[in-house]
């Protein structure tokens, strides 16, 4: 082995030791890198990159600026733990979904829409359980009930399907008309305004009051009028029908014959007919009813 060694390095120095080794003519020679025009295109490609960054930077800068983002929230519009607070008018293109909405201490809550503003309630499979709808011409009202409460949460008006309650200690109804009941109303008192009369009038039906202890009407500083087209009937089953005043005047009764020719007799009796009907007739030492009964007939 070593033997070989040494025949190699003595070929070796005898062959450097002369005339300088020649290269093969066809050797191909491979260099490394971007040379040329694709150089100038990287540059060019790497300096346009640098432009874009630039141009993207300045414009977040811009809509942070313009929108007013902050830690706290984006302009108007708060951050706090308990909710958003949102500052000044704000315009919503789509519907709003809140679990509560209110307003400062100090303001107060304006809701505002070119058509109309829908306040909605669903419940946890999305039907629509109450809504709200303030219109241009109506303001609609959805919901099996609806009540209005004071300020100490006594209900104040209730409406549901079968009846309507009213809470307050005085219904007032300030129309000129007065008030117009389709089927019956329950009250404990009819009472109109100081100086103002009080009408109870059924124009094409008719007029019931009905109480289990009794109908009290009173006009402590004026008169009572019932008018009448027809019959007015005072009934009393079980009881008896009392007038009790200082003159009791009947000026339509029909009147039988006057006494004898030349009497000054001003005097009147109230007589009966079988039938119930009144009739007067001058008085005499005793009845003369049966004079006049003729009206009877």
């Amino acid at each position: 082995m070593g033997e070989c060694l040494l025949m190699v390095r003595e070929q070796y120095t005898t062959a450097t030791n002369g005339a300088p080794v020649e290269r093969p003519e066809n050797q191909n020679v491979y260099k490394i890198g971007i040379y040329g025009w694709r150089k100038r295109c990287l540059y060019l490609f790497v300096l346009l990159l640098l432009v874009l960054l630039l141009v993207n930077l300045a414009l977040a800068v811009w809509i942070l600026r313009v929108m007013w983002f902050s830690p706290a929230g984006m302009g108007h519009l708060l951050v706090t733990s308990d909710g958003l607070r949102l500052e000044g008018e704000s315009e919503f293109l789509f519907p709003l979904y809140a679990k509560e909405i209110r307003s400062r201490v100090d303001s107060s809550l304006l809701l505002q829409s070119t058509q109309n503003v829908t306040v909605s309630a669903r419940d946890a499979d999305g039907e629509v359980t109450g809504r709200l709808k303030v219109g241009p011409r109506m303001v609609e009202v959805q919901s099996p009930q609806f009540q209005i409460n004071s300020k100490d949460g006594r209900p104040l008006f209730t409406v549901d399907e079968k009846d309507v309650a009213v809470g307050t200690d005085k219904l007032r109804v300030t129309g000129p008309e007065g008030a117009l009941f389709e089927h019956s109303v329950e009250t404990p008192l009819l009472r109109p305004d100081p100086l103002q009369d009080l009408r109870l009038e059924s124009p094409t039906r008719s007029l019931s009051m009905d109480a289990p202890k009794g109908v009290h009407i009173k006009a402590q500083a004026g008169e009572m009028e019932a008018l009448s087209q027809m019959d007015i009937v005072l009934c009393s089953s079980d009881g008896v029908l009392v007038l009790d005043a200082e003159t009791v005047r009947l000026p339509t009764l029909a009147q039988g014959t006057l006494g004898p020719a030349g009497s000054s007799q001003v005097l009147y009796e109230i007589c009966v007919c079988p039938d119930g009907k009144l009739y007067l007739s001058a008085a005499g030492v005793g009845t003369t009813c049966h004079e006049s009964s003729h009206v009877c007939l």
